[in-house]
């Protein structure tokens, strides 16, 4: 009975095809919004990872994200490596500047500044040169995409590629001289903009002089203690605020999702796939009930019972959902591995393959259950009608 349910669904071809493409529609919706959305909020703490020596990160109280820079006070840094259960805690700056590149253009850059005798909080992966070479004198690293796109130069004839920025070239940074030893790999910025690594006193020197520079303090827990603990000990002795690398993330997730308009305007995007959904493939499934109506109630007058038609019913929405959210949500992945390389955010953790899977079979649920309460209700004698 249940291959014939498959059979009744797949023979009905103009519906069988209307409620499949559907909920694909429906499914890719679902699942590329939320990649980049998801995608788009990964860049917004992309730096934090990228960052991964460190297991504390201690910062002014009212910073709101991490891009939210509230310097501190030079001590605040020894504050920290006096509390117990920190093994070390380095000093780390981050802010903007503009460069003056060869051309005479300016860019803005995110200038990143470690410590400078251990090089804690340097780039995760060094694509040209190695990370040592930070120490030579004026030494600057340049993220990889920056170097490719918007700090190249021109090209010379007028026409064809922009020429990448490469070891050895030279830069001005707030009429600094800079010379660049080293390319490096980063995640992409939320505000795309090329990345530049120095050491901490250069970076302090770059930047316009101020009473406080130290933008965080990156701590690591000794081993053995939770570093939640040692959070808690270095807010009550300090009255700093120190947040796990995952703290961070989620406080700037939150401070995007609250005080912006992204998460409404993706979460429209995907309410609306998810309402197409419903009036398109839910409606149509429903439709396909009443038109075999007729054959629902021949099984009745054979013998057949109610829970019997219900599982019939069932197969065919989750046979139908599941082809469906598979064809959405490999579109959707092509869609991303073609977006590969580009300015597009896309993200597709294993989280998003199972919520867009968890939508598709409600919205084939929901037809199912007003399809059942129909094929109930329906009379035997309805097949001996003219």
């Amino acid at each position: 009975m249940l291959q014939f349910a498959i059979k009744m669904l797949v023979g009905d071809r103009a519906k069988y095809i209307g409620i499949i493409i559907g909920l694909s529609f429906a499914s890719f919706i679902i699942s590329q919004q939320g990649a980049i959305l998801l995608g788009i909020m990964k860049r917004t703490y992309g730096f934090i990872i990228d960052t991964s020596q460190p297991n504390i990160w201690v910062m002014d109280p009212s910073v709101q994200f991490i891009d939210d820079i509230k310097p501190m006070k030079e001590t605040d840094l020894y504050r920290v490596r006096s509390v117990e259960g920190v093994e070390w805690a380095e000093p780390l700056f981050k802010g903007l500047i503009k460069a003056r590149l060869a051309n005479g253009t300016f860019q803005t850059c995110i200038l990143i500044g470690i410590d400078n005798a251990t090089l804690i909080g340097g780039p995760p992966k060094m694509v040209e040169g190695k990370l040592e070479d930070l120490r030579f004198p004026d030494a600057v690293f340049i993220d990889k995409n920056g170097a490719d796109t918007k700090l190249a130069s021109p090209p010379l004839k007028g026409s064809g590629e922009k020429i990448p920025m490469r070891i050895g070239d030279v830069m001005e940074l707030n009429d600094h001289r800079a010379y660049v030893t080293g390319i490096c790999s980063v995640s992409r910025t939320f505000q795309s903009q090329p990345v530049v690594y120095t050491t901490y006193n250069r970076a302090t020197e770059y930047v316009p002089k101020e009473r406080k520079l130290l933008s965080f303090v990156i701590a690591k827990a000794s081993p053995g203690l939770d570093p939640h603990e040692v959070c808690n000990r270095i807010h009550a002795q300090t009255g700093l605020k120190a947040y796990t690398p995952y703290g961070v993330c989620r406080l700037t997730v939150e401070y995007y999702m609250r005080n912006t308009g992204i998460l409404i305007n993706f979460g429209v995007a995907i309410i609306l796939g998810f309402i197409i959904g419903i009036a398109i493939a839910g409606q149509t499934f429903y439709n396909f009930t009443l038109d075999n109506l007729r054959y629902f109630g021949t099984l009745k007058a054979m013998g057949a019972e109610n829970p019997l038609l219900t599982k019939m019913i069932l197969l065919q929405a989750l046979f139908l959902g599941t082809i469906g959210w598979g064809i959405g949500i490999g579109g959707a992945a092509i869609f991303g591995y073609l977006a590969k390389g580009t300015e597009l955010s896309f993200s597709m953790p294993f989280t998003l393959y199972l919520l867009s899977l968890i939508s598709m079979l409600s919205i084939c649920l929901l037809a199912a259950y007003f399809s059942i309460r129909r094929v109930k209700k329906t009379d035997p004698a309805i097949v001996f009608k003219s």
